[in-house]
This record gives C-alpha cells, structure tokens and sequence, in this order.
C-alpha cells in the first residue's frame, strides 16, 4: 500500500473527513455510525462497519482505493471476500464497483483535508530522522509518558516473539536462547552478528562439559571464532589455546568457520573483539547455566555483581595476541553490563514470563528498566536535541522503538504523535 492509500486509510479510521462531504454516486448521504476495525492483512480495509446510507442502516466491510477502477486491476470483482464489502471510497469515482455476486456496491468520494494533507506530507516526506523533532517540546507531559510505556513494551513484546522463534528453534531450551542472545549482544552492536554466529557453531552444552576449566572454554572459542588460524606465533599461550582447540574440534567433530569479519577499527581496545570473547568465555564458565542465576536474582545490584567477571590473566597484558600492553583490569564495565542487561536479561524475563505465565519475571523486566540510566547513542541523543529526554532505560527503549518502527519507516499515521499532529494540524504551518 503507497502513502497516499495509507493517508485515505487514516482519514477515514479517524473520521478526518468533512462529514457533509460523504455522498453516494446517486447522491444518498452517507452517516458513520462506526468505521470498522482497522485491517493490515489480506481482505478489505475495514472489518466490521455500520453505515447508515439514506435511511437504510448497513453493517459490513469497507474496501478504499484511490480510484474506483483500482477495484477491478486488483481483481476484487472476482474474489466472494469482498462481497461483504458495503462501501467503497476513493477519491475519484471513475467506475461502477460490481462484486463476485454481480451486485454494484455503493461507493462515495472520500476527501482529505488540505491541512491533513499538507502537514502528512510534510511529517511523511522531509529528510529529518526525527520527522516531528520540531513540534516534540509541545506535546503534553502526559501524553508523552503513556506513548513512552506503551512503545517500550511494544518493543518487549517484539523481542518476546523473537525469543519464542529461537525457542522452537533450540528445542525448548533457555539456556541455549540466552547464550545465543547473550552471545550476540557481547559484539555490542558492531560485531553483534559475528557474536551471534559464534554462538550458532558451538552448542551451549559443550560449553557446560567444561564450565570447570576456563582455557578450554576459551579454546573453543576462540578457536570457532578463527581466531587460532596463524601458524609459528611467538606466544606460548596462543600456541597452546591452538593445541587444545585441536584436540577439542576432533573430539566434539566441531566445523570451524572460516567467514568470520570481526571489527577493531574505530574502537577502543577494551572493545576489541578478542577482549570480549575472553569476557564472555569467563562469565560463561563461572557462570555454569546463567540464565538459572538470572531467574534467581531480584535487584539490579545482585545482576551486576553476577555479570562483573574478569577474563583470564593473559588477558591483563594484552588486547589481542602476541602483542603485550601495559597491565590493565580487563573487566565489564558498568555501561557495557547495562547493555547486556538490557538487551539480554531484561527481554528473557519477560518472555519466560510470558510463556511460563508467570507475570512476576515480567513485571521484574520493567522495574529493571525502570532502574538503569538511559542509553547513550545517536538515536538517544537526537531525541533529547528534540526536547525529550529519557529518565531510564525503559524511556529509552521506547525511543529506539519509535525511532526504528515509526520514525525510520515514516510510518506517522500509525503513530500516537503523529496522530496528535494531524488531529490538531500545524505540522505545516
């Protein structure tokens, strides 16, 4: 569907009209009684209508268009699901409408509101990234918060369905989705996807035979990371990770990927991927089944000091191998947990929450958010350049749901401040 059917689908769900405008082809006024439900999928746009057409009442479906003919190019004259329509709307009439029982539906034209498509056009087609920015520090406190909670959760509830796909995908098994999900978010955005590809060639379980030897982990890991590929390194410890990444491959008949493109470039060495697989083999291995300790941790504090482990002393002196580097504790820092928290811990309670129906690891997700600062990254910082600054972690997750799911996708007339701009035009003004 184009944005100019989109903008005729809003006019109409939201009574934007002018009301004496609607009008049959015979001239028969027509009177909302109740638009319909709105409809995303296959079959006519509004379910559900009561339309009074002259003095006759009507309850059906709705079918709009830009133009009547669009009704035959889209070949509904031949489909008995549009039978049930009632109505048809466009905004040119330049057709008869028949169905696939040979009965001429009535049809009217719908008229847009030239300060509704003024302003659409202008909230649907500048180059802004924000495309309300300019109007954000006007919109009630109130409104502003219930957008916010309804969109993080939004946001959680996508990630639910995300976590339920990898479920069926793992045979049911948390703690195969949790060191998957955690996996992936140890790239930290930048190799978030070479992360994740590591955790796919190396099964969690194997990962458990050994949680009582941290360099074997470390082994298999760096080792499924192609990270053990150079031959005649002069370091002891590489050349003995190499020896036990052998000897644990042939055993587990592990396949090493050769097509991983970790980054470093326009990174701080802390962030070097070499540094965060060796944090997450530690975690891993202290850790034994994570996700178990997680379910059992109630407060925020008890979570960092779970997630504050140290990778294994080699590590000190090096940022990656074979090169040394001046002594330094290598551990996750407090923002680096804050990430994996919120993009890790926080969506698995709420999903094990949901599947389990057990609405106390939800409601925990939320008081989670609600407690750990706001992220700092651009699509924050354009936000708060906007008039809107988030007071936590959950404000902010809300802000990257509207920005990637709304914003990003111009997909203003689904959207609650949007709406409230076009209700009460001046976008263009």
């Amino acid at each position: 569907m184009n944005t100019k059917e989109q903008l005729l689908h809003y006019v109409w769900r939201f009574g934007l009209f002018p009301p004496a405008s609607l009008r049959t082809a015979d001239g028969l006024k027509v009177q909302v009684i109740d638009p319909g439900v709105h409809n995303s999928d296959a079959g006519p746009d509004f379910f559900n209508a009561k339309i009074k057409i002259g003095d006759e009442l009507w309850a059906g479906d709705v079918e709009i268009h830009r133009s009547s003919d669009e009704w035959v190019k889209h070949g509904h004259q031949n489909d008995r699901t549009y039978n049930s329509v009632i109505l048809h709307l466009s905004e040119n009439v330049n057709a008869p409408v028949i169905n696939e029982q040979g009965q001429q539906v009535p049809q009217c034209v719908i008229t847009v509101p030239e300060d509704i498509r003024r302003d659409a056009g202008y909230l649907l087609f500048n180059q802004s990234h924000i495309p309300c920015e300019k109007f954000m520090g006007t919109l009630p406190g109130s409104m502003l918060t219930s957008y916010l909670d309804a969109l993080s959760v939004e946001r959680l509830a996508r990630k639910t369905n995300d976590i339920f796909t990898h479920l069926v995908r793992y045979r049911h098994s948390w703690d195969e989705v949790f060191y998957m999900l955690l996996s992936r978010n140890f790239g930290f955005g930048l190799n978030a996807a070479e992360f994740e590809k590591l955790a796919l060639s190396l099964p969690f379980n194997y990962i458990l035979r050994h949680n009582d030897n941290l360099f074997q982990i470390e082994a298999l890991m760096f080792g499924q990371a192609a990270m053990l590929e150079e031959d005649g390194l002069n370091d002891a410890y590489y050349n003995q990770l190499q020896k036990e990444y052998v000897f644990l491959k042939a055993k587990y008949s592990l396949k090493s990927r050769k097509e991983f493109f970790f980054k470093s470039m326009r990174t701080r060495p802390r962030s070097f991927p070499q540094i965060r697989i060796a944090q997450l083999a530690s975690l891993l291995q202290q850790s034994g089944r994570l996700f178990s300790l997680v379910l059992e941790k109630e407060e925020l504090h008890q979570l960092y000091t779970l997630f504050q482990t140290a990778p294994s002393e080699y590590w000190k002196t090096h940022y990656s191998f074979g090169k040394n580097s001046p002594k330094a504790d290598k551990q996750l820092g407090r923002a680096s947990i804050d990430v994996l928290l919120i993009n890790t811990v926080v969506p698995m309670l709420f999903a094990y929450g949901k599947k389990t129906d057990a609405e106390k690891y939800c409601d925990r997700a939320i008081r989670l958010l609600e407690s750990i600062k706001p992220e700092n990254n651009s699509i924050i910082r354009e936000f708060s350049e906007a008039g809107i600054m988030p007071r936590h972690a959950f404000d902010s997750q809300a802000l990257i749901q509207l920005r990637k799911e709304y914003c990003d996708t111009r997909k203003c007339l689904y959207c609650r401040i949007g709406h409230r701009l076009l209700s009460s035009p001046r976008a263009g003004k």
